[in-house]
């Protein structure tokens, strides 16, 4: 086992090292490639009639360059973020923002409570809240943008009156990130960012119940058409072991990455007014294989406000389940989507 685990390590670290390279590359070669190579509708249409066959008419010209000029999904969210980074009165959202007033677990987990928190209700309230703010921009020529964010994920024993209905767990997560905007093709794919940051994810809480763990990581963000997908590999910095299991300094959860594995795989398409998402973790191994996959569903109900399907199954949903299985279907309200 032990010798599995300095192979997928080692796997791993050969996975980090390409991104770095990928990433270097990135800037050398193809960073802010998107400004100079997108055309205005004027230039389009001048170039389109340049090339044009005599029996095209302008109007099927016109039909070809609004199309080309329009924005993409990320490019929309860009446009959107810029408006609110003026705005001194406004942050930024980040991560999706919602509420599900009826999250039913079927697989609670009251193992690392005491023994009056046996009665955990099957139903809670789960709500996440993300923000982020652009810190500094264009590092680097007419690129590069530092962001800080910060994420909060709650699961509320709203309906458990026998508990006096507490926060069962609350996860925190600030984190800070520098960003490139690029612009090439993978079979057919654009890349259109590459980020590379650090995030600390702790539950806030002290003993038995301490769960923490920091990160370094790199995302790269594609699209096409109405899809975009995220990959996100990571690095967890090792901490000092325990000297026993009631020490306050040390590592909380050593086995993290058995279960959280080491990145994530998100997904990302509209159909008409729907998002449909998927969020997917696994730890890569043979024997012992353990992940997460979380689908979403978001639809309009009125103006802004969107309703939200949510089914979460496997590993990691919050810290304290970080090694626990939980299988989940949540209904609520989505205030702000991922694209």
């Amino acid at each position: 086992m032990k010798k599995n685990s300095v192979r997928i390590y080692s796997v791993f670290q050969s996975v980090v090292i390409v991104s770095v390279l990928i990433f270097i590359f990135t800037l050398t070669t193809n960073l802010k490639h998107a400004t100079a190579d997108d055309q205005s509708y004027d230039e389009c249409l001048l170039e389109a009639l340049k090339n044009a066959n005599s029996d095209t008419t302008v109007a099927e010209l016109r039909q070809a360059c609004r199309k080309a000029s329009e924005p993409t999904l990320i490019e929309k969210r860009v446009q959107k973020e810029a408006q609110s980074n003026d705005n001194p009165f406004a942050i930024t959202a980040y991560k999706q923002n919602y509420v599900l007033p009826f999250a039913y677990n079927s697989s609670t987990n009251s193992d690392p409570y005491s023994l009056n928190w046996d009665s955990l209700t099957e139903t809670e309230i789960k709500f996440q809240i993300s923000l982020k703010y652009k810190l500094v921009d264009n590092i680097i020529k007419d690129n590069g943008d530092i962001f800080l964010a910060y994420t909060s994920l709650s699961l509320w024993q709203a309906y458990n009156k026998g508990l006096s209905s507490p926060f069962r767990e609350t996860n925190y997560e600030p984190e800070a990130w520098l960003q490139f905007e690029t612009d090439w093709d993978l079979w057919g794919v654009r890349n259109r960012m590459i980020s590379i940051g650090a995030s600390h994810q702790s539950n806030g809480r002290s003993g038995t119940l301490s769960r923490s763990w920091n990160r370094i990581y790199m995302n790269f963000l594609f699209e096409k058409g109405d899809f975009a997908l995220n990959l996100k590999p990571w690095w967890r910095v090792p901490e000092e072991e325990k000297d026993s299991h009631d020490d306050s300094s040390g590592d909380d959860n050593p086995d993290i990455d058995k279960y959280m594995g080491y990145g994530e795989l998100g997904m990302l398409y509209k159909w008409r007014d729907n998002d449909f998402t998927m969020l997917f973790r696994n730890n890569l191994r043979a024997s012992e294989n353990m992940g997460a996959i979380q689908l979403g569903w978001s639809f309009p109900i009125y103006k802004k406000l969107k309703g939200y399907v949510q089914y979460f199954n496997g590993y990691g949903e919050t810290m304290i389940d970080y090694n626990a299985s939980t299988n989940r279907i949540g209904v609520g309200l989505l205030l702000t989507d991922w694209l």
